[in-house]
């Protein structure tokens, strides 16, 4: 039971592993041939993995409309928005079995009259607090906020017409400010991150990091 439980997961994803890292280094045809193989696979795992969550999110609200917990009647919503949603995208209206109305009837309907609006809703109300968070984070309380206020400042300025009309130094800072100093730090952000993906993968294909075993690191 121990070897089926965290022995043949290790064995599996140190094998896996290896033979991803190996084959994208060999231009070789059958390696070529196997990568393919290997991303089909990958993409069926991630189509397990996304009804895993479906499921998941579903039982997670029959359970709080089943205990009538608070806001239990939002779960209800998600329940009969779901299948609504679904009966239109297997709804075919003669032209096929399972074809789903991308640009027509009620499955673009809903999508462009409530699943759009409630989109705009929830990012104009991100607005107000990001408009918030970012009065108290711009107080010139240190150097350094001192300079990041300064720079959205130019920023803000740039993006918008009355910028241009103030002076044409705004535009040209704002999109200097962008194209180097952003630019530079998305790029350190994004090579921390990779670094720590493989750093992540590497641990996961040694055994280091046993956490998805489900018994934590020994």
């Amino acid at each position: 039971m121990l070897f089926l439980r965290r022995t043949l997961p290790m064995i599996l994803a140190f094998v896996t592993g290896i033979i991803g890292i190996s084959i994208y280094y060999v231009p070789h045809s059958s390696a070529q041939g196997l990568e393919e193989v290997l991303a089909r696979w990958l993409r069926i795992v991630y189509a397990f993995a996304f009804f895993l969550g479906l499921f998941s999110l579903l039982n997670l609200h029959w359970r709080r409309v089943r205990a009538r917990q608070a806001g239990w009647g939002y779960s209800l919503i998600v329940y009969l928005s779901f299948g609504l949603m679904i009966f239109f995208v297997l709804y075919n209206d003669g032209t096929g079995p399972f074809s789903p109305q991308a640009r027509a009837g009620g499955y673009q309907w809903l999508f462009l009259n409530v699943q759009v609006p409630c989109g705009a809703t929830m990012f104009s109300i991100l607005a107000f607090f990001i408009s918030s968070a970012a009065y108290r984070t711009f107080r010139a309380r240190t150097p350094e906020a001192a300079i990041l206020l300064v720079a959205a400042v130019i920023v803000m300025l740039g993006r918008v017409p009355v910028g241009a009309y103030i002076h044409d130094f705004f535009p040209a800072a704002a999109q200097w400010l962008m194209d180097v100093p952003n630019m530079a730090a998305k790029r350190g952000i994004l090579l921390g991150v990779s670094l720590g993906i493989v750093a992540t993968s590497l641990r996961i294909i040694f055994g280091i990091e046993r956490s998805y075993l489900g018994g934590g690191e020994e």
